[in-house]
């Protein structure tokens, strides 16, 4: 025992204090206190990203797998899609004495598409009155008798008078469709039964001789 006492105190055996003790001793040079000014400036530089506890971030995928194309869409249940000529007659049979507004479009057509969000947000500011879509490829028998040789093509209808206006309107003119609406859309009373589409036969089996529909440029 006397041996050890005399022994330089670099040649002892470690302390054995509780190993919370060594909490006191200063930090090594280099390393950042937890409330020191360097520690503070480093981690203002170098930010850490922002985690949503319990969430993960996927990216938005359609259930479908594609989005619908731009003719599939509508505004809402005013506007209605028309895939044949007994669905157009009973269209405008049941919209009784209401405007009903009816555009002949084609999915090839360029002016059709670009003219098409403005037609769906007029259909939405007008839930009155009733927007039938016809696609012009699918009816083009019917598209013929109605003497559709442009696109896009509308018509106006309305109750006992029947067909009230038919022009071409593309986007570039939108305010002409604007303008019609704001003649045709007023308030009147019925004097009797829908008076439909004209002396033109829809449901004559004889087809009309055949020509491609152009796209309006006007």
């Amino acid at each position: 025992m006397a041996d050890a006492l005399l022994l330089p105190r670099r040649f002892l055996a470690p302390s054995t204090a509780p190993a919370s003790s060594s909490s006191s001793s200063p930090p090594s040079r280099g390393a950042l206190s937890p409330g020191s000014p360097r520690r503070a400036r480093v981690a203002a530089s170098h930010p850490r990203p922002r985690r949503l506890a319990g969430l993960k971030v996927h990216a938005a995928v359609p259930e479908s797998g594609e989005q619908p194309k731009w003719w599939e869409k509508n505004a809402g249940p005013n506007m209605i899609d028309i895939h044949s000529t007994q669905e157009f007659l009973d269209a405008l049979r049941d919209a009784g004495d209401r405007l009903v507004i009816v555009e002949f479009y084609g999915t090839w057509c360029g002016s059709c598409r670009a003219l098409f969000p403005r037609l769906c947000r007029t259909a939405l500011e007008n839930p009155d009155i009733l927007f039938l879509k016809v696609n012009f490829d699918e009816n083009k028998p019917m598209c013929k008798r109605l003497n559709v040789k442009v696109l896009p093509f509308f018509h106006f209808y309305r109750g006992a008078d029947g067909q009230l206006e038919a022009f071409s309107c593309s986007l570039a003119k939108f305010q002409k469709l604007k303008d019609a609406i704001a003649v045709h859309n007023t308030a009147r009373c019925s004097i009797g039964p829908p008076a439909g589409i004209g002396d033109v036969d829809l449901l004559d089996s004889a087809s009309p001789q055949e020509k491609p529909a152009e796209a309006s440029s006007r």
